[in-house]
């Protein structure tokens, strides 16, 4: 642990003197840096009460494909278009230590494009994280990360009044079969299946390029 903490605590002065990205604030720049960092703590614990799965392919009660959301630019996704398709959810913010995993998330967008649908729902429901405008998290996201994949207006994703009906439906096992997980932080991420099934949780501390993550989509 100590030697964990002296590598983060050199990291962190490097990034200081060297890493301040143009369009990036100090915060957001050295956040990337230590990015590596960050996640090396799931690998050093171990990410197995960081994933749950639909083990018995509990099917919903109420169909994914009734959902709809609406898109960062004010249109609509009726999720009955996503029939066939596998579709990867994602809640998350730009001022965040997970926030790297965009580029991973792009990654995936990228290379299994034709089979996957990655949705981005940026929130600030975890310690204002994502205070930008619509327009500005779209920019913000594709200058610094490449993002192309769909992102979703901004909403509120955790259990309240106003939670996103998207995230509604992941976090109640009365809709979606099993899963009451609601996001544990920024960039928790959900698996459905080709047939409307959920099929995984997975909290902030995976990577979207994580074995379990890759495995469950079937690649």
């Amino acid at each position: 642990m100590k030697k964990f903490i002296f590598l983060l605590f050199a990291l962190l002065i490097i990034a200081i003197v060297f890493v301040k990205q143009k369009n990036m604030t100090w915060r957001q720049s050295i956040l990337k840096a230590i990015y590596p960092l960050i996640m090396l703590k799931g690998k050093i614990v171990g990410n197995d009460k960081a994933i749950k799965l639909n083990t018995e392919t509990v099917q919903p009660t109420n169909s994914f494909y009734n959902l709809s959301a609406v898109k960062n630019n004010g249109d609509t996704l009726h999720f009955e278009t996503l029939k066939g398709k596998k579709v990867l959810i994602v809640n998350t913010a730009s001022d965040c230590g997970y926030t790297g995993q965009y580029e991973q998330l792009e990654q995936l967008h990228k290379k299994y494009g034709n089979q996957l649908i990655v949705l981005g729902f940026p929130a600030n429901d975890f310690k204002e994280q994502e205070k930008k405008s619509d327009t500005d998290i779209a920019a913000f996201c594709q200058v610094n990360y490449g993002v192309t994949f769909q992102l979703m207006q901004k909403s509120s994703v955790v259990k309240s009044a106003q939670q996103n009906q998207v995230f509604k439906w992941l976090s109640d096992p009365a809709e979606n079969g099993w899963s009451k997980y609601q996001p544990t932080w920024n960039f928790s991420k959900y698996i459905i299946d080709e047939k409307g099934v959920l099929q995984g949780f997975f909290t902030q501390d995976v990577s979207p390029l994580d074995a379990a993550v890759i495995k469950l989509l079937g690649y």
